[in-house]
């Protein structure tokens, strides 16, 4: 305790680093503020009855990203999640269209503004197209006004949702500037957080002490888990080519220096199970459409399964579709072939395997490798959170036990935490943690940067 009381003190020695701290949660505070904000014309009680309350649907998933935002139709309703759409489609674009592969990879900075700009663009495109989805949701609950014209109350509201999103992003941008980096990744984890203290007190009330106690074990190792395949990551070993050091019959060879390949086990981070969570809402919508249509399909019951995410189906095909999108996007952000052109270009090699082809395949076999537990490990986080609603615990503390809630947490967390360890040690202080060595998602990069 001594220990962190001191680092506590150190952190806030450093002028810059206070500020930034500072800046970063008067910038928090401004974005929850805005999730009471509600919209005009909008009677927010009404919603709470509607399907958006509960975790399990997309509605409820929406609701937790933005921390409660969704429910009480507030200005940021919508948080930064269209953001998140935009970044991913213009991500996946790069790895399939030539135009956002050179933006992406050969044109430098130019290229990353133009994409950000790009991204801007499509991000208020989305918005409203989603906030029209939403002012609809909204209307279907019946919580419009009676005093205020529907023409109108879609017309103001549809720029109220597009500029609440607009105004998040730029709150996004401003803290990964002034603040302490990691924007938007920090809008999302305190929207999640925000909703954690109400689970908990939940579940405190309503469970037993030992078997509290037993939860919040179970909780720590998930999380620690958690925290250990993130970090994860398997080093290639690569030998720089020696060098000559002097002149004419005075000069001597030098052997280069020695460097690594972190090759991390999970690559694709969360993105594996958004997309897997994306398909799984298809069932349910499905089952919707069916049941309004009075089809005799809506009383399958294997379609009711799939629509009851603590169901075996549900689990199964969830679980597959985790380890086959961890594939997917790791085989789209790890390329052997540029591994393998930049050791060239380095003037480096890996120690017993002849430069070029032989290189990229031998990293192509180490990713698929490493990748087949790391999925498999995404998969089973992806499904915790069921089996800990199997187990009694209620659903909004359940989502904590993993799935998206958890990594996202995980992640930011680790980054957030690294950025303030590398001030405390550009200060000559003591870091966060004895070893000095705490690693993010962007502390692992080394040699692969240029990936």
């Amino acid at each position: 305790m001594k220990k962190f009381i001191t680092t506590l003190k150190n952190i806030w020695k450093i002028k810059e680093l206070r500020d930034r701290i500072l800046f970063t949660l008067g910038m928090l505070m401004v974005y929850r503020f805005g999730s009471y904000v509600v919209l005009p014309g909008v009677d927010p009680s009404k919603l709470t009855t509607g399907g958006a309350e509960g975790a399990t649907d997309l509605f409820g998933l929406i609701n937790t990203f933005t921390g409660g935002a969704f429910n009480n139709a507030a200005i940021f309703a919508l948080g930064i999640m269209p953001y998140i759409t935009a970044s991913i489609i213009i991500q996946l674009m790069g790895f399939a269209v030539p135009y956002f592969q050179r933006l992406q990879q050969r044109e430098g900075e130019s290229g990353r503004k133009k994409l950000n700009q790009i991204t801007r663009l499509l991000t208020l495109a989305i918005t409203l197209v989603q906030g029209g989805g939403y002012l609809a949701y909204i209307q279907q609950q019946g919580a419009i006004s009676e005093s205020i014209s529907v023409g109108l109350f879609w017309i103001c509201n549809v720029i109220v949702l597009s500029a609440g999103t607009i105004f998040a992003m730029w709150l996004g941008e401003r803290i990964t500037d002034k603040g302490i980096g990691n924007g938007v990744s920090l809008l999302i984890m305190i929207g999640i957080i925000a909703t954690l203290p109400g689970a908990l007190a939940y579940e405190f009330s309503n469970q037993f002490g030992l078997t509290f106690v037993i939860e919040m074990a179970a909780l720590f190792f998930v999380v620690m888990a958690t925290v250990m395949i993130v970090q994860a990551v398997r080093r290639i070993p690569i030998q720089f080519a020696k060098r000559m050091v002097g002149r004419g019959a005075s000069a001597m060879p030098v052997s280069g220096n020695r460097d690594y390949i972190p090759i991390k086990v999970n690559a694709s981070g969360v993105m594996p199970i958004i997309f897997a969570q994306a398909l799984m809402f298809i069932p349910a919508t499905v089952l919707q459409l069916l049941g309004n249509s009075g089809s005799s399909l809506a009383d399958s019951d294997f379609l009711v399964k799939l629509n009851d995410f603590t169901s075996g189906p549900y689990n199964i095909i969830y679980f597959v579709l985790v380890v086959v999108f961890t594939y997917i996007y790791t085989a789209l952000l790890v390329n052997p072939q540029q591994y393998a052109e930049y050791l060239k270009r380095q003037n480096a090699f890996i120690p017993g395997i002849k430069p070029g082809k032989k290189t990229a395949d031998f990293i192509d076999s180490v990713t698929t490798r490493i990748t087949l537990p790391g999925s498999i490990f995404l998969g089973i986080i992806a499904i915790l959170p069921a089996f800990a609603a199997m187990f009694g615990v209620n659903i909004g503390f359940a989502m904590f036990f993993g799935g998206t809630s958890l990594l996202i947490l995980v992640a930011v967390v680790l980054d957030t935490l690294q950025q303030v360890e590398s001030y405390l040690l550009m200060r000559k202080y003591d870091g966060l943690v004895k070893s000095g060595r705490l690693r993010g998602r962007s502390g692992v990069q080394g040699i692969g940067a240029p990936m």
